[in-house]
């Protein structure tokens, strides 16, 4: 058997184990959501958000899917609800890159439910495909990926409910923003070693490595800076949302019981979908499914600050 057919029989064999994983009931005892409890997903008028959405709806959450553009979620909303007319769903319009579309939708959601149970950062972009590693749209791409979940977390933070069960924040990253990835890594040791230290972590250190990545973009010299080097826009907009997860895990961590926000990230894979050109070998229902998992069956367990794949922790 060559390399390539293992690899392919590897795939296989995990997308088996993936669809079997989803064909596993949450318990009674894991039940702690109800009608009542509010889920939000960044991004879900179609693709990974969509299902998403669908999945955490289907399980009895009222679930608010945003999108920028009104009528494509309009239109994915009203595709739910043909799906199921129990199905609690409503659409509110939000930009992620826009400060003023958060506060927006921030008052919206205090308004229309009190506040909110789990926040979904699924909202991203990505202009590669193939072979491609343009960098042509980079700033949009951490504006969007990092900036992004950045903000709308912080905003929405205020008005989770942590009580009687702990809230959630999922994160959709990927395996190509791994820190200590194999391949795909920062070749500067020293900044690995800054990011992957929960005493060294900051705010600022994630900002300042973005901030000097897009200002090589700009003047040419990106290339010859150590950055990844596939996908490379993408993948530092990943590494940045995985090293925030991590920052704010340890800043929530330090709340009361009855304060607690636990903060996870996960990658999907490489799904069909409109991001990766539909050319994945993993279905949106399989990808959604980790996200749907952290964001329900995590209720008991202090399980904050980690980052999954197909239900099993990874490395950052």
């Amino acid at each position: 058997m060559t390399n390539k057919e293992k690899a392919r029989e590897r795939r296989e064999k995990r997308m088996q184990e993936i669809s079997l994983l989803r064909t596993i009931p949450y318990s009674d005892h894991h039940r702690w959501w109800s009608c009542d409890n509010v889920a939000v997903v960044t991004g879900s008028n179609r693709g990974i958000g969509l299902e998403i959405a669908r999945q955490l709806a289907g399980h009895g959450l009222t679930v608010v899917l945003t999108a920028r553009n009104v009528d494509a979620g309009l239109e994915a909303v009203k595709s739910l609800r043909d799906q199921g007319k129990f199905l609690k769903v409503y659409f509110h319009q939000l930009d992620v890159t826009d400060a003023s579309s958060i506060r927006e939708f921030a008052c919206w959601i205090k308004q229309a439910f009190g506040g909110l149970d789990i926040l979904v950062n699924n909202a991203g972009v990505n202009y590669n495909l193939g072979s491609d590693n343009s960098v042509e749209f980079a700033e949009t791409v951490i504006s969007t990926n990092y900036f992004g979940t950045k903000n709308m977390t912080k905003a929405m933070i205020p008005l989770m409910r942590p009580f009687p069960h702990c809230a959630r924040i999922v994160n959709v990253s990927s395996r190509l923003g791994r820190v200590n990835g194999r391949r795909n890594r920062l070749a500067s040791l020293e900044l690995r070693e800054q990011l992957s230290n929960p005493d060294s972590l900051t705010e600022e250190l994630i900002d300042r490595t973005v901030s000097e990545f897009i200002n090589q973009v700009k003047d040419g010299t990106w290339e010859s800076g150590g950055w990844p080097q596939t996908f490379t826009d993408y993948s530092m907009s990943k590494l940045a949302v995985n090293a925030y997860t991590r920052l704010m895990a340890k800043e929530l961590s330090r709340r009361g019981e009855e304060e607690k926000i636990y903060v996870n990230s996960f990658c999907p894979g490489w799904v069909k979908t409109a991001m990766t050109g539909y050319a994945g070998n993993m279905p949106p229902e399989d990808a959604a499914d980790t996200g749907v998992w952290l964001s329900l069956v995590l209720s008991e367990e202090a399980v904050t600050g980690k980052f999954f794949a197909e239900r099993r922790e990874i490395n950052f």
